[in-house]
């Protein structure tokens, strides 16, 4: 039957999740249970593709997306992929109407980087949505549940949840992104001339987005809020600890939080919850 084979494919988006992040593993299994598989199946396609542009650099990388392309919009067609990973994601594109074009701004951002570009301000607003953006309201698709109302009132709020924890990963990656695959986010910044003065004003935007973000997590339904707003209490706690170091310092090393902080953040985070402090 092909129930197995769709547990057999839920389980490997959930082995890709844990294998690449421990922060979304930690949120998701703070969802309730009935959203987590369709979460790992957001997260796994989303991965995968990311891998494709990040890290397959010995091979044909424009065809191996173009394939991942072309894989994904049959599997949803046709409601099957021999790709576990693809098959766990129609799976839920096709229960929780996802609209195909959220994918296909996705996908164009993944091409944006098998490129050399200097981001201008429109380029980077086209390159956010699409990688970070479009995959929060993915995600909202599931935590909503077919309530379009819901849907379209916290829209907006998973929009900019996607694009700050995307900002803040480009300035923790920036080391690895500008030396290991020749990428600069950020318009108009030079990283040969970085400084304390920018990476500030870089922060400053994120702070104001970090805000506008938690006040549409309030308002998320009880079945998604606790799992969200751990994910959020992580990447806050990235990002303090970046805007402590100097701007020379985030250009030579990757910042991290340790597993064993981020456990303590966990339990930090349901005593809030259950004393309604969230």
């Amino acid at each position: 039957m092909k129930l197995i084979f769709d547990q057999v494919s839920a389980k490997c988006s959930k082995l890709t999740t844990r294998s690449y992040s421990t922060s979304f593993s930690f949120g998701i299994y703070f969802l309730n249970s009935k959203l987590r598989m369709p979460i790992y199946g957001i997260y796994g396609f989303v991965r995968l593709a990311d891998e494709i542009v990040d890290s397959f650099h010995n091979y044909d990388k424009s065809f191996l997306l173009d394939k991942f392309s072309a894989d994904t919009f049959e599997a949803i067609e046709l409601g099957i992929s021999l790709n576990p990973v693809l098959n766990s994601f129609q799976k839920v594109v096709n229960q929780y109407g996802i609209d195909k074009e959220l994918i296909v701004l996705f996908l164009n951002s993944m091409k944006m980087d098998l490129q050399e570009k200097v981001y201008t301000p429109e380029l980077y607003k086209e390159y956010i949505l699409g990688s970070a953006e479009v995959v929060g309201l993915m995600c909202l698709k599931v935590f909503t549940n077919g309530d379009n109302d819901e849907y379209e009132q916290l829209k907006p709020y998973a929009m900019k949840l996607g694009s700050v924890f995307q900002k803040v990963n480009f300035l923790r990656d920036l080391k690895d992104d500008h030396k290991g695959l020749n990428r600069t986010y950020f318009p108009n910044v030079n990283l040969a001339a970085f400084g304390d003065n920018q990476k500030q004003e870089i922060e400053r935007e994120i702070e104001v987005e970090f805000d506008e973000a938690l006040a549409g997590i309030k308002m998320l339904p009880k079945s998604s809020r606790i799992g969200v707003y751990l994910s959020y209490i992580y990447y806050r706690k990235l990002f303090s600890k970046i805007k402590g170091l100097t701007a020379e310092r985030i250009l030579t090393e990757r910042i991290r939080i340790s597993n064993p902080r981020k456990i303590g953040l966990m339990f930090d985070c349901v005593i809030r919850h259950q004393l309604n402090a969230i």
